[in-house]
């Protein structure tokens, strides 16, 4: 069952009574604590705060690293949703991650393979800076990168 809280600067989501997930009103900052039930089951959830925030759309180039490298053993799908990151701590660590998804034509987009896209993210104000033409970044499934993407 999963259990929405909004208090003054916070929107929580509960499933069974655990956090899966945190956003900050006011800077827009958000938090995954269990990747694997958000993903599954928040998908109505992300679509109201679509809603609510507007986005972000820009043209990208995506490409999938491949198996061997450390990538994904499986393709991804038009609507995928990983997590995006633009910069990493001096330790190497995510700094922070973005929503949005991955959108474009045809089956799907296997491990070594490169496509344009269309990426729609959540409007977060800090996010803009990022998405300039050439602007490289991350993706990532928890914290493994599974590909890169470059704003077209």
């Amino acid at each position: 069952m999963i259990f929405k809280d909004f208090s003054e600067n916070e929107l929580c989501l509960f499933m069974n009574g655990k956090l899966i997930y945190k956003r900050w009103l006011d800077s827009g900052d958000s938090k995954v604590f269990d990747v694997m039930a958000y993903d599954k089951y928040t998908l109505a959830s992300v679509k109201e705060l679509i809603n609510e925030n507007g986005l972000f759309i820009v043209k990208a180039r995506i490409k999938l690293t491949p198996t061997e490298n450390g990538g994904r053993k499986t393709g991804i799908i038009s609507g995928y949703r990983p997590n995006h990151v633009f910069e990493y701590t001096a330790e190497g660590k995510l700094l922070r991650t973005y929503i949005g998804d991955i959108n474009f034509e045809g089956e799907k987009l296997m491990p070594g393979e490169e496509r344009i896209a269309t990426v729609r993210f959540l409007l977060v104000k800090e996010l803009e800076q990022y998405l300039t033409k050439g602007r490289k970044w991350w993706l990532h499934e928890g914290p493994n990168v599974i590909g890169e993407a470059e704003v077209l």
